[in-house]
């Protein structure tokens, strides 16, 4: 039975769209800066059959390989497959990332069971596995993980499409990269940034940038190998200084809420406080219970 509204002018009936919370967050002007999900390394895994909602739980990876890499949770696991592509090889793609050292390291695996020689602890360590070979990278994962958040599906699969047409053999569709309500989410390895909001229109030219260097300062997330006032702290440093370039910044001390950058023979000092949060609302398509949004209080002094 199709779903019913309330009742149109000429009787007739007035279906309801359904809530999305992408649209939601365009529609508030969320900033995506400070949102990248901070882990110590990333393990992309080829894989083209159902995710499931949670790739580690509900996948159709054997049992014991779903348990063995689900075991740290600094490691983030996330299954990947190429665009309207089914896998017709005769082995898989496996990429592993430190994003802390920007390194990209690949190998291929005829079958995911020998994914169970990883020391999952030691990748969590920032530990490379003996083996690997060097890839430079860079690897563009476009979440498109449906069953998870119908925005990242639905905003997701343009701009994976979009990439694929420019960067063929160095885009993914990944599973949940976090943050649903900042769809289309692309993660940009060895680099770890994140970006949000990205549009297939824009897809390729964000593409372009950051292999000329730059960042997209609208649509940054943050490096997941840093926390998140400290990501925060970058692109609210960045933003004030018009400073796109990938390494003009440097961060040279932490403490607390308080950053420390260099930007040429400059320092700054970039506060980031939690402040008390915005009103409560729905965050993702599936939440059962409105939560309050995250604000944040920023002061940038030049030392």
């Amino acid at each position: 039975m199709p779903p019913t509204g309330p009742r149109g002018p000429a009787g007739g009936t007035t279906l309801t769209a359904p809530f999305r919370c992408a649209a939601a967050a365009l529609d508030r002007g969320d900033d995506p800066a400070g949102s990248a999900t901070h882990v110590a390394a990333f393990l992309l895994v080829e894989h083209h059959g159902p995710w499931g909602v949670a790739v580690l739980r509900d996948s159709r990876l054997d049992d014991d390989v779903r348990q063995h890499l689900s075991g740290v949770g600094a490691v983030r696991v996330l299954l990947a497959r190429r665009h309207h592509r089914a896998h017709r090889g005769s082995t898989y793609a496996v990429h592993l990332c430190f994003p802390h050292t920007q390194r990209l390291l690949r190998r291929e695996v005829a079958d995911h069971r020998e994914l169970l020689d990883l020391d999952v602890a030691a990748l969590a360590r920032g530990e490379e596995p003996a083996g690997w070979e060097a890839d430079p990278g860079p690897l563009y994962g476009v979440c498109t993980h449906g069953r998870h958040d119908a925005c990242c599906a639905e905003r997701g699969r343009p701009v994976a499409a979009a990439l694929t047409a420019v960067r063929p053999e160095q885009t993914w569709e990944v599973s949940h990269v976090g943050g649903d309500r900042f769809a289309a989410n692309l993660l940009v390895l060895p680099q770890g940034l994140y970006y949000g909001q990205v549009t297939a229109a824009g897809a390729p030219g964000l593409a372009a940038l950051h292999e000329a260097g730059r960042l997209d300062l609208d649509h940054l997330r943050g490096r997941s190998s840093r926390p998140m006032h400290v990501q925060h702290a970058e692109v609210a440093l960045r933003r004030h200084l018009e400073e796109d370039r990938e390494d003009a910044l440097r961060v040279v001390r932490r403490d607390g809420a308080l950053t420390e950058f260099a930007h040429g023979a400059d320092t700054w000092a970039v506060r980031v406080e939690r402040g008390p949060g915005g009103e409560p609302a729905q965050l993702t398509c599936g939440a059962v219970a409105p939560s309050r949004l995250p604000s944040f209080e920023v002061s940038l002094t030049r030392i």
